[in-house]
């Protein structure tokens, strides 16, 4: 962990001394791309939520956007 440590530590210390406003901008897109490569976890809850949906989708059970605008604006009358 000290190594991680020390490499964080360093990186900052990069980052504040560089006056490269490209490299800045280089390095804030490394880190979205990363970002997004990262794992999301789920709860046991969203889990079985997503079960669900697939089961949904499985039998059909689904909305177009059409009908589901039309089901909202019934519901807001």
């Amino acid at each position: 962990m000290n190594t991680l440590n020390n490499l964080k530590n360093n990186l900052i210390s990069r980052i504040v001394a560089t006056e490269n406003e490209k490299l800045l901008n280089v390095i804030i897109s490394i880190f979205e791309v990363s970002k997004s490569e990262e794992k999301t976890t789920f709860s046991s809850e969203q889990l079985e939520m997503l079960k669900m949906s697939e089961e949904d989708i499985k039998y059909g059970r689904l909305y177009s956007e059409e009908e589901v605008d039309k089901l909202d604006a019934e519901w807001m009358n």
